[in-house]
């Protein structure tokens, strides 16, 4: 056996030695309740990595994205970064990997933040999504680290704020402070839940609008001296549904998004508020006789690299456009919330061909490449940061994301802790 191949098998060794372990950090990680929104305990989680890492050698910092959307005094956007440097200069190798998960929802049979271990897996909120990649990084990097302390280069390792809402109060945040800048990290990996045989190059183009149909207010029991919102957005629904969603239908994409229904455009309506707002849940009164003067609706519009985002904005503005010159009275607003430009690393980028080959070495099979449907920090990744070679790979599947009982497998996150490794090892360790 080689002096390479020994060096591989310690620490893949280690790796195994560290199944425990393993476990009860991610189980520690699940048990601090992350919620966002609002963003509750991000100082917690960033304090609990911070200790960790600062025993293992790490520098680290703390972060708060102060002044970004939710940041609060009451709910501060806090970041981890941890840095250790090899026993030679080089490239370095960064992970990331978001620390804020979803509302739990409803029908769960587990504790959402128990952190349960049952057959293999380990049940709780963020567990796909991805605290099992989190904690898969930091064995993986841990490992890599005893079994070569003379490596070239550097590891990084961070825990960012918000990537459930955008990624501005993390790695945006961090991309605009410099902390993702091509001269000082080199390769990035994203632990999301895209299952351990994939590497995902990127992700689908995002805009979000909110749409606001105008009215006149009068008394309900004479709506013809008023003027209803709510009828005039029944029109663009209408409309949607006869001439937009058909023209998504038909457009579709060379990326390898998965799952198959993500390959063409879609839209989602997000929300829809109407007339009053929503009584408090302790009143028992009934609602005053009105005629809606506003009606808003959020649309969430998720499109494809052969698309232009001002193609996605006019499609929505034709629409108005003509019900404004149909539709007696119509009027409207739109606001713009959010827009992200499509991405996709090339396969042939230095952390792909690694993770790739770590890939048929742990799972003797070639991995498959795909796309996200939905977008993650890559994109702040690639269009602040301007760094180009960075792709998403972890433990858990993307399927169980956001769902109730959501699990990660520990084989699962063994084998992409090992894969991870052996990434480590192909772009450091010479």
């Amino acid at each position: 056996m080689g002096v390479a191949q020994s060096v591989r098998g310690s620490y893949l060794d280690l790796i195994d030695a560290r199944r425990d372990e393993l476990i009860a950090l991610t189980q520690d990680l699940i048990r601090i309740p992350t919620l966002n929104p609002p963003g509750e305990a991000y100082l917690e989680i960033c304090e609990y990595l911070a200790e960790r890492l600062k025993k293992r050698g790490f520098e680290v910092q703390l972060l708060r994205a102060e002044g970004t959307p939710g940041d609060s005094d009451r709910y501060p956007r806090w970041n981890v970064i941890a840095r250790r440097e090899g026993g030679v200069p080089g490239k370095c190798v960064h992970f990331n990997s978001h620390t804020d998960v979803v509302e739990t929802g409803k029908d769960w049979t587990k504790d959402p933040f128990g952190g349960e271990l049952e057959d293999g897996k380990i049940y709780g909120r963020g567990a796909c999504d991805m605290k099992g990649g989190l904690a898969a990084s930091i064995i993986a990097a841990e490992a890599f680290i005893d079994a070569r302390p003379d490596f070239a280069g550097a590891i990084e390792i961070s825990g960012t704020a918000d990537e459930e809402t955008g990624g501005y109060g993390g790695v945006a945040w961090l991309a605009e402070q410099g902390y993702f800048d091509p001269s000082r990290v080199q390769h990035v990996i994203i632990p999301e839940p895209l299952n351990k045989d994939r590497i995902c190059l990127g992700h689908r183009g995002v805009w979000w609008a909110e749409i606001e149909t105008k009215g006149h207010i009068a008394h309900g029991s004479m709506p013809f001296l008023g003027d209803c919102a709510v009828r005039h957005m029944g029109a663009v629904l209408q409309e949607f549904e006869t001439t937009l969603y058909p023209a998504l239908a038909n457009k579709h994409t060379a990326m390898p998004v998965v799952p198959e229904g993500a390959r063409q455009s879609t839209m989602n309506i997000n929300s829809f508020h109407g007339g009053q707002a929503e009584p408090e849940a302790d009143f028992t009164g009934f609602p005053s006789a009105c005629v809606p003067d506003s009606c808003r609706m959020v649309v969430d519009r998720r499109y494809l690299i052969e698309e232009d985002a001002d193609e996605v904005r006019q499609e929505i503005v034709d629409i108005l456009d003509k019900l404004t010159s149909e539709r007696d009275r119509f009027s409207y607003e739109l606001r713009e919330l959010w827009q992200v430009s499509p991405t996709m690393t090339d396969e042939d980028a230095p952390v792909v061909r690694s993770v790739s080959k770590s890939i048929e070495q742990v799972l003797a099979r070639k991995p498959e490449y795909v796309v996200s449907p939905g977008t993650y920090d890559q994109k702040h990744i690639d269009r602040i940061g301007r760094l180009k070679d960075c792709i998403a790979y972890g433990p858990g599947i993307l399927d169980l994301a956001h769902q109730p009982d959501e699990w990660v497998g520990v084989d699962d996150m063994i084998d992409s802790a090992k894969v991870m490794a052996l990434s480590l090892e192909d772009l450091l360790g010479a």
